[in-house]
């Protein structure tokens, strides 16, 4: 296949699938120490129809701007070349992250196991179109999502388990978790396409 007809199937492609793309969602990534996790969910992102990708890099492991990280090998080869298709931002903080996303309305959920004093929801029993930008947020290998992370978020998200092993590693549950919330609101981005300025939905 010469670049001509690479550039017509990847345009065909493109044209196939936008209506299919998850508006307004981001998935935040915070501290992440292993880069396979990272090629892993971006690449999870990118398959399954989500806008973006936040890091929350603060040992600046990463490079600064997008550009550099699709030219960084080791993201380019975990992530299965799907960098290169992914937008993909990285902060050097929680707090700057927070601050972003509060800065540009969006809500945020944390996938946590269940905690005292705030809102648990089972991940099939949520849902995840009552806010028109939504912020997942999935924690650091080791220690799991920060409360700074928790404080500023609408709920906590676990996968039910049912075996002895109580755990999954961070690139399976980012696919468990972003394959749900992304039905969802493809679901709901099929029913309601139009609104009109009061709000009022219409059904296409």
């Amino acid at each position: 296949m010469d670049k001509a007809e690479q550039k017509s199937s990847l345009r065909q492609r493109i044209d196939q699938i936008k209506d299919y793309r998850c508006k307004n969602i981001i998935a935040v990534i915070e501290d992440p120490r292993d880069v396979k996790n990272i090629g892993t969910i971006i690449r999870n992102v990118n398959a399954l129809g989500v806008e973006k990708v936040y890091i929350v890099d603060p040992r600046r492991a990463l490079p600064e701007s997008w550009q550099d990280m699709r030219e960084k090998k080791s993201l380019s080869s975990t992530s299965v070349s799907a960098i290169k298709w992914s937008f993909v931002k990285r902060f050097d903080s929680t707090e700057a992250c927070l601050q972003h996303l509060k800065n540009n309305r969006f809500v945020s959920i944390v996938t946590s196991p269940h905690l005292k004093g705030r809102k648990n929801v089972v991940l099939h029993e949520g849902d995840y179109t009552a806010h028109a930008k939504l912020a997942v947020w999935f924690g650091n290998e080791a220690r799991g999502i920060s409360d700074l992370a928790v404080k500023h978020s609408e709920m906590c998200v676990c996968i039910p388990m049912f075996g002895i092993i109580e755990s999954l590693n961070l690139g399976t549950t980012s696919g468990i978790v972003l394959y749900e919330i992304t039905k969802q609101r493809r679901d709901y981005q099929r029913k309601y396409k139009f609104r009109n300025r009061r709000g009022r939905r219409y059904i296409a």
